[in-house]
């Protein structure tokens, strides 16, 4: 190969290696170059109209620092500024503030401005030319009769608000029917007066519906004195006070706190900074809103639209909201709310603040009514089967009595023949005597005294009788047990004579009263005294005794009935009482078990035990009544 040949591709390769080069060493200079300008922070010039913290200014300038913090994909550095000449009556010359700001930014201008308020607009735009010529601007938090159109550039955009004073009025209007006069308190500074003319000529269609009283001309103590002396249905507006007719500054959160401290008639307002304490509420500009709509246009600005392209519609009034403690303090209804309102701050209700507790309470006393039933329920069933249970026992006691007046029906009989053969026999001997010629009457007298007797006895035996073969239900009432028990041996001594026994009785010298039914108890006397006669008949023993007593033991009434027969076996003391358990040979075994049962009935017990000396020893003991 020729050397003339060599040549170009030799320089053509060296110029590929040489450009190589080139984009290797620019590459990087390059990429750090675009990573410093996405790295270094955009710089945010804040304009205050009053102040920082003067209400309701901050609160909307809160919002859109926010908002720009949180969607910003550049890091910020929003520095802020305050005018505070708006506060002011006479306010001082512009050039000592615009020569600060023009020798703060000389070197490096911001790249974006924001005037937060109606004077900061103004201020921008008459010194726009001679502080930044050049700087993007977003008028923001600025009523819209406040921008001035005719001063606006391509390097302006505009979020204003719209104050329909009507709107506001009319919602007073709407919630409160009855008010006569609406009274605007507001301050003394040239934006002050200028909002208070306004306002004047917004409400001339409302001036023959209400009548308006202004409060522009005084100072703040002389309005917090009218305040506490208003004459009924009057309505306090809160426009704005920034320096009143005194020529005092105030700071608008602290004066509404004192105006509301004093006031005498509720106070209503159209800007949500001030909701959530003092005002009653109504429509208000939303602050949320303008903070989200101001930060979407600085955005769009600092991201290279135009600003003139950044077109925002005036923002209205939000949805009404109401604070709940201003309506229960001036007792508006809920019903004359317009439709879509919002109430806040409402109080919860004992059950929305305690709603976990009274759940709990709430299932411990359905637990316990539901126990409570239950045991009601059982109570019933057991008074029921108590009341059957009675019934049945009645019953088997009618049928014992039965029993035990079949034995007895010998000794009655003798009782009865006694009296009636004694009847018979007298009434033989007066008529015998009636019919001599001059009969003794005192005789005859004595003899139908003798008839008289027999017959109430022969009476008295069937009256006992009758009482113990009745069927009664079991009746409770206060009866003396000495007479009781003295009735009930009545009925069985012809029996013990004829079986030759010896039946004594010795009752205790005080009268002895107890609760319970008589018959009942007579029949378990009957009955043990039956069985003490049936145990000395069947023996074979010289003495033939059954004695009954009565005595007092403490607070307890007592019968003993023993006898003198063979006495009860060890082995079936235990079992004496147990249904159908009997030591006769004919015997049911009923007789001492429904004797128990009608002494427990009576919250008694019965016990049965032997004497040392023989025989059998029966024990009833009643409670004594009260």
């Amino acid at each position: 190969m020729s050397t003339d040949a060599v040549r170009p591709v030799t320089a053509g390769w060296l110029c590929l290696g040489l450009l190589l080069a080139a984009c290797t060493l620019c590459g990087p200079a390059r990429a750090q170059s675009a990573t410093a300008t996405r790295s270094e922070p955009k710089r945010v010039l804040m304009l205050h109209s009053f102040g920082r913290d003067f209400l309701p200014w901050s609160e909307y300038a809160r919002s859109i620092k926010t908002n720009l913090e949180e969607r910003s994909p550049w890091p910020l550095d929003i520095q802020e500024h305050t005018l505070l000449a708006a506060r002011f009556i006479a306010p001082g010359p512009d050039g000592p503030f615009v020569e600060y700001l023009g020798s703060l930014y000389e070197g490096r201008p911001p790249d974006i401005v924001m005037s937060i308020g109606g004077p900061a607009a103004g201020f921008v735009q008459r010194h726009r030319e001679r502080l930044f010529p050049k700087a993007p601007m977003v008028l923001t938090t600025v009523e819209e009769r406040l921008v001035d159109r005719a001063r606006l550039t391509r390097n302006d955009a505009v979020v204003s608000v719209r104050n329909e004073f009507v709107t506001a009025f009319r919602n007073v209007l709407q919630v409160l029917p009855d008010t006569q006069t609406i009274a605007l308190v507001i301050g003394a500074s040239a934006l002050e007066k200028f909002w208070l003319e306004e306002v004047k000529r917004d409400v001339k269609p409302l001036e023959d519906r209400v009548s308006f009283v202004w409060y522009g001309d005084l100072s703040f103590e002389e309005i917090l004195k009218r305040a506490s002396t208003l004459p009924p249905h009057t309505v306090l507006f809160w426009g704005l006070m920034s320096v009143d007719a005194a020529g005092v500054i105030h700071d608008g959160k602290f004066a509404l706190h004192r105006l509301h401290a004093v006031a005498n008639a509720p106070i209503f307002c159209f800007e949500e900074s001030f909701f959530g304490r003092d005002i009653v509420g109504g429509p208000m500009h939303s602050i949320p809103e303008l903070g989200q709509k101001t930060a979407d246009a600085a955005l769009r600005i600092l991201g290279g639209e135009e600003p003139a392209n950044v077109r925002i519609e005036p923002i209205e009034y939000a949805p009404p909201k109401y604070d709940w403690r201003e309506l229960q303090r001036w007792g508006i209804s809920e019903s004359r709310l317009p439709p879509g309102s919002t109430i806040l701050f409402r109080e919860p209700t004992i059950w929305q603040r305690y709603r976990w507790q009274m759940l709990m309470i709430s299932a411990v006393f359905l637990v316990q009514a539901g126990l409570i039933s239950g045991l009601l329920h059982e109570r019933r069933r057991r008074r029921v089967a108590e009341v059957e249970s009675r019934q049945r026992l009645t019953e088997l006691a009618h049928v014992n009595r039965y029993s035990a007046v079949g034995e007895l029906t010998t000794s009655i009989a003798h009782e009865l023949n006694q009296p009636l053969g004694s009847i018979l026999t007298n009434a033989e001997t007066a008529e015998l005597m009636l019919r001599a010629a001059q009969p003794d009457l005192v005789e005859i007298q004595q003899i139908l005294a003798d008839i008289r007797r027999d017959d109430q006895r022969a009476s008295e035996v069937i009256r006992r009788l009758r009482s113990i073969l009745k069927k009664t239900p079991f009746e409770v009432k206060n009866i003396e047990l000495n007479d009781t028990v003295r009735e009930a041996i009545g009925l069985v001594k012809a029996l013990a004579q004829g079986r030759r026994i010896t039946l004594s009785y010795l009752p205790v010298m005080a009268a002895l009263h107890v609760k319970g039914d008589p018959v009942q108890l007579q029949q378990v006397m009957l009955n043990l005294i039956i069985n003490a006669m049936d145990a000395i008949s069947d023996a074979d023993t010289g003495k033939r005794e059954v004695s009954v007593a009565t005595l007092r033991a403490g607070n307890q009434a007592e019968i003993r009935i023993a006898d003198t027969g063979p006495g009860i076996p060890a082995s079936d003391l235990a079992s004496l009482f147990d249904p159908f358990f009997t030591t006769k040979p004919h015997g049911m075994g009923m007789g001492l078990a429904i004797a128990r049962t009608i002494i427990e009935a009576h919250h008694g017990t019965i016990a049965a035990a032997n004497q040392p000396a023989g025989g059998a020893l029966f024990t009833i003991r009643l409670p004594v009544a009260r």
